[in-house]
């Protein structure tokens, strides 16, 4: 098991606090009007839910995110959310995720810091693919729908 794991565990046991509080965050932020008109148990069951299943999300394939995250993008083209708001709820989600692991005021000895950065490092790549695979899939779902129409 990598370093991290500890942590990630730590992050899995805490999904409905983390939750919480991105809902939270999607609701004041001004860049996500949309979202903010979701119901708030249907923002805090989808971070929960991205959260609880985060190890798999980090263990999973490359090929395995693509997929599911183009199909969480060309969902939210179907849903009309934006697809500025789409990335935005998943950069939030990003954040809280290392503010909530910051906040624990872990001991931080070398390995310690170390098993830290190296989550961070884990988190920012997964993130990444998550991201681009959601413009990617919105963008199919937008030329799809556009083709339809003429």
């Amino acid at each position: 098991m990598l370093l991290s794991g500890k942590l990630i565990q730590l992050i899995q046991d805490h999904a409905d606090s983390i939750a919480r509080a991105l809902t939270e965050k999607v609701r004041s932020h001004p860049d996500l009007h949309v979202l903010a008109k979701h119901p708030s148990n249907e923002l805090t069951r989808w971070c929960n839910n991205q959260v609880t299943n985060l190890n798999s999300s980090l263990m999973a394939g490359r090929n395995e995110l693509k997929q599911r995250y183009r199909a969480f993008g060309s969902a939210r083209f179907e849903e009309s959310i934006p697809l500025h708001e789409a990335v935005l709820r998943l950069l939030l989600l990003k954040d809280s995720i290392i503010e909530f692991v910051h906040e624990q005021g872990l001991p931080m000895t070398a390995v310690d810091l170390y098993t830290q950065e190296e989550l961070e490092h884990r988190i920012g790549r997964f993130f990444d693919i998550a991201v681009y695979s959601v413009v990617c899939g919105y963008e199919e779902a937008l030329q799809k729908a556009a083709r339809l129409q003429s």
